[in-house]
Parts: structure tokens; C-alpha cells; sequence
């Protein structure tokens, strides 16, 4: 599937069976993340057959069964570290949902596991991805209406509007889509509204609409 497709298909899943990710899956997940890992300056680490993380009681509130596999976001701190975990860690979630896999986006339902990924000096650990087999593929979140986070002062092409649907099928934390994407011209400003991990949905958000409006059509603010 393309990018589109993957987008399209991708939902949040909490329950896992005990398949592994090996194999060709595996080496091209890895790759994928290195790959970012050296566009961005992230430190993104693919953590496997490590139940430790989601055995907890935050685990089990959140609803996650079968976690075994997980990828640590881990960057230097910096008042960016959210938003550009955020970006790249939803490249690597469209790059598993290619390769037949599932994923879910975890802020505070598991406990950390120091030992199972290496955290440098200077760098923090922002949020983790458990990843794997899903016992389900998931169902589709509700949306905001198109018009509730969209700001232009004249005709809206069709780009920009591919880009605002393209957004609003970004996962965010508690599915709260406090976002705002504002036109002029051809320049795309996007801004975070208040709340938990908005910083970290704005960069997911970014590059989803980055894939619905195409990156020739615009630049960005």
C-alpha cells in the first residue's frame, strides 16, 4: 500500500497476539528507523519480546494486552524533542502499517524499562509506540469537522483541503485534535492548541497533512 492507503488504514490497536517481528519485517522496520533516526537526530529504538513495560497497572488501565514490542522515542531534550518525535515517529507508524503491522501511540499507560534501550547523555525518553500483531485492526476515530481546524482569508484549493483530511486521520492523544492549520498563499502555518502532548500531535498531524496536500504544493511558515 502507498502512503495514502497506509493513512487510511491505520487505527489505534491495544491487544496484540504473540506473533514476532522477524525476518524481512524486522530488517526493513529497522532500516526505516535508522533512516529517520539519521534525517532527524533522534535515537528511536525498536525494543522487542520486552513484556515488562506494559505488565503494569497504567497498562492495564489503558487497555493494552499482548504488548511485547514497543519503539522508544528518545532524542536530546529540547523544546522541540515533542514535535520531532512526533513527525518521525508517525513516518515509522505509516512504515509498519506497510508492512502489515499494527501500532498504537502510548504517552503514559506503561512503565519504563531503562534496560531494555540505551537513553545517551543530554537525551530523554518522550513517548513510546507499542507495535506488533493486532488481534484486531482497530476502528476509526471520530473527527472534528473540517472547518474547526482551518484558518483562510480566501478560496481554499483543493491541496489545502486534502492536507486538513489528511490531518484529522492523524492519531492524537485522547483524540483531542487541538490543532490548527492556517493559509496564506501558498505557506501553511500549523499550530498546537493547549492540552496534553499537543506538541507531540502537532508533528504527527504536520506530516500527515504533508502526505494528503503534497509537499510541491505549499512550504511551510
Amino acid at each position: 500500500m502507498d502512503l495514502t492507503e497506509a493513512m487510511k488504514s491505520r487505527h489505534s490497536v491495544r491487544s496484540y497476539d504473540e506473533r514476532p517481528i522477524d525476518g524481512k519485517v524486522k530488517s526493513e522496520l529497522e532500516d526505516f528507523i535508522d533512516k529517520c533516526n539519521n534525517e532527524s537526530g533522534l535515537h528511536m529504538q525498536l525494543v522487542l519480546n520486552e513484556p515488562k513495560a506494559f505488565s503494569g497497572p497504567m497498562a492495564h488501565y489503558g487497555k493494552f494486552s499482548g504488548v511485547r514490542n514497543y519503539i522508544a522515542l528518545i532524542g536530546k531534550k529540547g523544546g522541540d524533542l515533542q514535535e520531532k518525535c512526533g513527525y518521525y515517529g508517525e513516518k515509522v507508524v505509516l512504515k509498519a502499517q506497510q508492512l502489515g503491522l499494527n501500532t498504537c501511540w502510548v504517552a503514559m499507560s506503561y512503565s519504563k524499562a531503562s534496560a531494555a534501550y540505551q537513553i545517551d547523555r543530554g537525551e530523554k525518553l518522550c513517548v513510546v509506540i507499542a507495535i506488533g500483531y493486532g488481534t484486531t485492526q482497530g476502528i476509526a476515530h471520530k473527527s472534528k469537522p473540517r472547518e474547526s481546524v482551518m484558518n483562510s482569508d480566501g478560496s481554499v484549493p483543493a491541496w489545502f483541503e486534502a492536507g486538513i483530511d489528511a490531518a484529522l486521520l492523524a492519531p492524537t492523544a485522547m483524540n483531542q485534535q487541538k490543532f490548527v492549520f492556517s493559509l496564506d498563499g501558498k505557506t501553511v502555518s500549523a499550530k498546537a492548541g493547549m492540552g496534553f502532548y499537543t506538541k507531540l500531535d502537532l508533528g504527527i498531524v504536520k506530516y500527515h497533512f504533508e502526505i494528503g496536500a503534497g509537499v510541491d504544493n505549499f512550504k511551510w511558515k
